[in-house]
């Protein structure tokens, strides 16, 4: 069996992190429990990463890096601005339910725990590569004539809130029907209120 590097080794444990995080909280995850549940000393994960506090910074780094280079794949297609919100809430949906793990930290750890990023992820730095991408697609949106021009927090906010809400409604199992069930609806949503009139 091949080792893995440093950096593999760090993805790694970010994963399993991830997972602690996003079921147990920020708060009752300890550095010991997380070398535990991976076969490391504690000694050793501090070699990977120096403090809690900096691993939750880098996970959402991780994160907002995985989001933004899917939502760059989109941004990069031919499709209507219409088409690529389809395709957003289609991607955002389908990381919710196939690692669920990745969007529940996001919601659960990072938005909920601000206090734990406020030393190293001032503003929006941390999650830059997936607001910038986002904040390319409503620019597009609007100079190809289909979105309104609006402030940009705005749009973000009424995006994110969509797609946030269905995910932490169906991380809660309220929903009635599978989450790809709404795809449609909410990308509907999402357009009209948006959309020039």
């Amino acid at each position: 069996m091949a080792r893995l590097s440093k950096e593999e080794r760090k993805i790694s444990i970010m994963t399993k992190a991830l997972e602690l995080f996003s079921k147990e909280g920020f708060y009752q995850t300890t550095m010991p429990i997380i070398a535990s549940t991976i076969g490391m000393s504690v000694g050793n994960l501090y070699n990977y990463f120096a403090s809690k506090e900096m691993l939750a910074k880098d996970l959402i780094v991780y994160i907002a890096g995985i989001l933004g280079e899917e939502i760059r794949r989109i941004n990069e297609s031919s499709e209507t601005t219409r088409e690529k919100i389809g395709a957003i809430v289609h991607m955002y949906f389908k990381i919710a339910h196939e690692r669920p793990e990745t969007i529940e930290y996001f919601l659960r750890v990072y938005l909920s725990n601000r206090e734990v990023f406020q030393n190293c992820c001032e503003g929006m730095i941390c999650v830059s590569p997936f607001v910038t991408e986002l904040m390319i697609f409503f620019e597009e949106g609007v100079r190809a004539g289909e979105l309104r021009d609006q402030d940009f927090f705005s749009a973000f906010g009424l995006f994110m809130g969509y797609l946030g809400g269905m995910v932490f409604l169906n991380g809660e199992k309220i929903l009635p029907k599978a989450l790809e069930e709404y795809e449609a609806s909410i990308a509907e949503n999402i357009y009209n209120a948006l959309k020039t009139v």
